[in-house]
């Protein structure tokens, strides 16, 4: 056996929605080529890779075609794993060690879920907030999206656009290929809710990176969180990703640490695995 694996739907309470993230924690150290294997087997987002060291977990997270840099629904997943397999104490502090960065997470059980499968647990992420600067529109970036812009900003790995409200959002049709084009990573778009539950809406579109339409994406909501807080004045915010699966969280915006790292973004949501097993 090379190791467990594990399928997690994130962002939501009930299977077969939110966004699935496979979970993988081998038996034994493996090679960057055999993750990437193993991601393009599963061709799931992401699947995020674990490795226990000293003062908590190394994470790597593979998309079908390359690493990232940075995926929120998986290290939920991930989380929220280690407390159901008892790899971790509920409620306490997970630690996970990304190219020299900390992130941490706390993960509770949960009692009950909806429909089949295991109960949805509750997952708190801590993440840097990536906010994003004011730009020129660049050209055909409408044509490319299918809706108007009226704001564009550009963050450390995305561009982020807004249009005019939530309908705008769920209706914007892509040219994928246009997009993929692009420099970023990916797009956000994302527009003020209409009313009712959530406070934003948005998708996110990343064919370059072999992810045409990302069913809910929680590092797009590290640059969601500051830019809406400086639109707003507010700090805490209900999102919903409107992709067809579709996928909500809470959305908190920190204010500077007194040790200089800056804001963070706490990201909170449920989780609930649907698959378990074991990689031969």
């Amino acid at each position: 056996m090379a190791g467990r694996y594990f399928i997690v739907d994130a962002y939501t309470s009930r299977p077969f929605a939110g966004n699935p993230a496979g979970v993988c924690i081998p038996d034994h150290p493996v090679t960057e080529a055999w993750m990437q294997d193993v991601a393009r087997e599963m061709n799931l987002s992401e699947t995020a890779f674990l490795s226990r060291q000293k003062e908590g977990w190394d994470i790597r997270w593979f998309t079908p075609l390359v690493e990232v840099t940075l995926c929120g629904h998986a290290t939920c997943a991930a989380a929220h794993v280690l407390v159901q397999e008892r790899e971790e104490e509920a409620g306490a502090e997970i630690r996970f060690y990304s190219h020299g960065r900390l992130l941490t997470a706390t993960a509770e059980p949960g009692s009950s879920g909806e429909g089949r499968g295991s109960p949805a647990g509750t997952v708190t992420l801590v993440f840097p907030a990536l906010p994003a600067s004011p730009a020129p529109v660049p050209d055909d970036l409408e044509k490319a999206l299918g809706v108007p812009v009226e704001d564009f900003c550009v963050s450390p790995l995305d561009w982020l656009v807004r249009t005019g409200g939530a309908m705008m959002v769920e209706a914007a049709v892509p040219d994928m290929a246009a997009i993929a084009a692009m420099p970023p990573r990916g797009i956000i778009l994302t527009g003020a809710a209409d009313g009712g539950r959530y406070d934003i809406i948005s998708r996110f579109f990343a064919p370059k990176i072999g992810i045409p339409e990302d069913p809910v994406t929680g590092s797009a909501h590290c640059v969601l969180g500051p830019y809406w807080q400086r639109l707003t004045g507010r700090n805490r915010f209900h999102a919903f990703q409107a992709s067809r699966r579709g996928g909500d969280l809470v959305v908190e915006v920190t204010e500077d640490n007194e040790d200089g790292t800056g804001r963070q973004v706490l990201l909170t949501g449920e989780a609930v695995t649907v698959m378990k097993g074991t990689i031969a």
